[in-house]
């Protein structure tokens, strides 16, 4: 029987493997939210008919038969939003027990930001509302754009905690934009077994650019999923509760990443999700990511999607989101999309934010014996969602410093 997330799942998975390969550059860093991109760009495609909505499907790895769509992405965004349910349910029972333990702090929101008195159509925003939790907030992008792009990212800096602020830049939208659907992603997650600070040491690790430098180095044993495979290694790191977890991709070359990037897979990332565990001394150096403001249009268009940026002129179709009218229709402006994560031996804070502004036109291993895991070299990592094998975030380290 297939998972209800299974196609959002699958979905969310391909395209982020899609987009990491696109953005990535030699000796950088890198970091996505393919849950939150995603998010955004789902409800950007309910609104899509004839050949932008055939061209968002490809891209986006829908279905042809997409009639189940949207209740696998809110059945996925469900599924998320208990996780901190029962975190919170097992942190007060612990310390019933005289335990303490902060729980996960897991919060996904949607919010859709459209001109007033615009006539977007009530199914749209229906099933936007019923779906996704994204009411329609008015915004008059029409007389005050300045106070509209405001508007925006004080909602998103207050929905992550202030990590991702000026997600929308100054100048962006103008009065021609006529609605920006937001999607917000907020994690703060506690290890299930915290590191010792006092074991965090200067280890070498050898960069993407071919240097060998010393970093702050966590150093921990600990029974966690782990495999061998062809060319790399896996490693699943649990936090509190084990339904979220980070997930290490350890080439066996010091310059392997390049290559374990162009073999990975959603199939594989859905695999890794629940491997066997086995006792593992793990040396993970800490980090801290806060890449620039990404502007994604160039990227989807590249891989397809073409006709929902109007390219060419007058090819945009979001007749299901508002009337579509020769010389009055809407198309995709921008897509925007920002990212933090800091990782040390307490846990993971990370947050990401994604926002699509429309405008208008005119193998087995012996469990006695601990495996000595180093990861000192570039690696690929995800933050993932175990029980539907979500990655919440994905990226590479080459540089931890």
């Amino acid at each position: 029987m297939t998972e209800p997330t299974s196609i959002a799942a699958n979905a969310i998975n391909a395209h982020g493997i899609d987009l990491l390969q696109k953005i990535g550059k030699p000796g950088e860093n890198a970091l996505i939210s393919p849950y939150s991109i995603q998010n955004a760009l789902v409800m950007t495609y309910a609104g899509a008919e004839g050949d932008t909505r055939i061209e968002m499907a490809k891209v986006l790895h829908y279905p042809k038969e997409d009639a189940e769509l949207h209740q696998s992405f809110a059945a996925l965004q469900k599924a998320i939003g208990d996780v901190m349910k029962k975190s919170t349910v097992d942190a007060e029972q612990t310390k019933k027990r005289g335990g303490k333990k902060d729980p996960i702090a897991l919060i996904v929101a949607n919010r859709l930001f459209g001109q007033k008195r615009h006539d977007f159509r009530a199914p749209f925003l229906s099933l936007l509302n019923n779906n996704y939790g994204a009411p329609l907030e008015p915004a008059d992008f029409a007389n005050n754009s300045a106070d509209a792009t405001k508007q925006i990212n004080d909602w998103v800096a207050d929905q992550t905690r202030q990590r991702i602020c000026n997600l929308i830049p100054d100048g962006a939208l103008g009065e021609l934009t006529r609605l920006v659907l937001v999607n917000t992603i907020y994690l703060k997650a506690p290890w299930e077994a915290e590191f010792r600070e006092s074991e965090t040491k200067p280890l070498p690790f050898h960069t993407g650019g071919g240097e060998t430098v010393e970093v702050p180095t966590m150093t921990g044993r600990r029974y966690v999923s782990y495999s061998r495979r062809n060319g790399f290694s896996v490693l699943a790191l649990p936090y509190y509760g084990e339904d979220i977890q980070f997930l290490v991709l350890l080439p066996d070359q010091l310059n392997g990443l390049a290559q374990l990037e162009r073999e990975l897979t959603s199939s594989l990332l859905d695999t890794c999700a629940n491997e066997q565990k086995q006792m593992v001394v793990l040396h993970l150096p800490k980090f801290k990511l806060t890449p620039p403001l990404l502007q994604l249009a160039g990227e989807l268009q590249s891989m397809g999607m073409r006709n929902a940026f109007d390219q060419p002129r007058g090819s945009a179709n979001f007749d299901r989101m508002a009337p579509r009218r020769p010389a009055d229709y809407l198309f995709i402006s921008a897509v925007f999309h920002r990212t933090f994560l800091s990782l040390d031996e307490k846990g993971t804070e990370a947050a990401a934010a994604t926002a699509v502004a429309t405008r208008a036109a005119g193998v087995s291993f012996d469990r006695t014996k601990p495996v000595e895991v180093r990861v000192d070299h570039p690696f690929l990592f995800a933050i993932q969602h175990r029980q539907s094998g979500t990655c919440l975030f994905l990226g590479h380290v080459k540089d931890p410093r």
